[in-house]
């Protein structure tokens, strides 16, 4: 009967044992996952802030005046007066 109780304990031992390494490993593993997100969510965060920026830029870039400009000045384009043009049927 005494053997059975010292091999229980032994046993109950390397459960004990077993389990804290489990949870060491766990908590690490929680820590290194919770690190890898708070990466993400600054780069996610980051990237939000290049996009709202580009809207912005294409949103200027596509503006009908500045499209008229670029047009008339640098293009040199022009309307064409009412007798110049041709309506086809």
């Amino acid at each position: 009967m005494k053997l059975l109780a010292i091999a229980l304990t032994g046993l109950l031992a390397l459960a004990v044992l077993g389990s804290a390494i489990f949870v060491v490993v766990a908590r690490h593993d929680s820590r290194t996952q919770f690190t890898v997100l708070e990466r993400l969510v600054g780069e996610r965060d980051e990237l939000n802030i290049e996009w709202g920026r580009l809207q912005l830029e294409q949103a200027t870039w596509a503006d009908p005046h500045r499209i008229e400009q670029v047009a008339t000045r640098d293009l040199g384009m022009r309307f064409t007066p009412p007798s110049e043009r041709r309506v086809l049927p």
